[in-house]
């Protein structure tokens, strides 16, 4: 009887620690995000994020290999059709770069949805892999576009030890690194340990998948054949496709498609561009086609998308200013 007792007592012990280590990371993040949106901060690879207000659509983007940690407030992920919901002390982790639509789903002035980014690297994944698995990796799961889990006390607490580094230039120099080298340690023996730990062997699918995608990323605007990016991933027309779809949630061409489409926004939101000029940059041959496919992802034609984008940097600008 005192045995169970114990048991539950450090599980209370145990769960209000986590609390504790999410609410230090709460300000941390919030004292490091001036305003709603994502920033990168001084330590490499590392990315925050604020959002204040529930969005009513779906705002898109695209993310490179990497970890999301949620430490308040709810986010939904969307690639490709699958969706993922992440909340306080959840993992989602991607293991290829994928566009994504994103959309916070709980979120206010007083607690705003905070979360953190971390860029992983292969490198370091296949340095680390034989320590945690000396025995070689465990038979792959089902595979898919992204993997959530729940972070434990150790990971959060080594995010936290992360966040603090950014109080000094010194820490965030030194002993970041340590601390980041930790994080993934801890990565690798959490329940998504083996699918962050394939993104480190060369010859792994995730990496042939990968050598496709960094082509594309690289010639998005040039005429593509599946069968081109097959051979650069060392396999057949209807595996690489098999495999492709299971790594990004999408076929190779919507998957360009959506790299021309965002590329366009940037070039007429960053660089004032017509939507003829930029639908021609990015590859399209016919404007009628651009506008089209550009509306159907974003929900507006070009001009009329633009338009509320500049509006509403307008305001956000001003309600910060005051």
């Amino acid at each position: 009887m005192l045995g169970k007792y114990c048991e539950e007592l450090g599980t209370i012990n145990s769960q209000a620690s986590n609390e504790t280590e999410i609410s230090r990371l709460v300000n941390l993040i919030y004292n490091n995000s001036q305003k709603d949106g994502t920033f990168s901060q001084s330590i490499s690879g590392l990315h925050t994020r604020r959002y204040s207000k529930i969005s009513k659509d779906w705002e898109k983007s695209f993310y490179f290999p990497s970890v999301i940690i949620v430490a308040q407030g709810v986010k939904a992920v969307r690639i490709g059709k699958e969706i993922f919901q992440i909340d306080k002390g959840c993992i989602l982790m991607l293991p290829v770069g994928v566009p994504v639509a994103l959309r916070t789903i709980q979120a206010s002035s007083e607690e705003p949805f905070l979360g953190i980014g971390l860029t992983l690297e292969p490198e370091k994944i296949a340095e680390f892999v034989p320590k945690v698995y000396p025995k070689g990796l465990p038979p792959m799961p089902e595979r898919s576009a992204a993997y959530a889990s729940k972070a434990d006390a150790g990971i959060i607490n080594a995010v936290t030890r992360l966040m603090e580094c950014l109080q000094s230039s010194s820490d965030a120099e030194l002993l970041a690194p340590i601390v980041k080298d930790e994080i993934l340690m801890r990565l690798l023996r959490s329940p998504i340990g083996i699918q962050i730990a394939e993104l480190g062997f060369a010859e792994s699918r995730v990496q042939h998948i990968t050598k496709a995608i960094k082509w594309l990323l690289n010639n998005f605007s040039q005429p593509m054949k599946v069968s081109d990016l097959a051979t650069i991933s060392n396999m057949s027309v209807s595996v690489f496709h098999k495999h492709f779809k299971e790594a990004t949630s999408m076929s190779p061409l919507q998957y360009q498609k959506v790299l021309r489409l965002q590329e366009a926004k940037h070039l007429m939101l960053s660089r004032k561009m017509d939507a003829t000029t930029a639908c021609q940059l990015v590859g399209y041959a016919s404007a009628s086609q651009f506008s089209r496919d550009y509306s159907n992802y974003f929900g507006n034609p070009p001009k009329k998308d633009i338009s509320i984008l500049y509006q509403q940097l307008k305001k956000s600008d001003k309600v910060y200013d005051s």
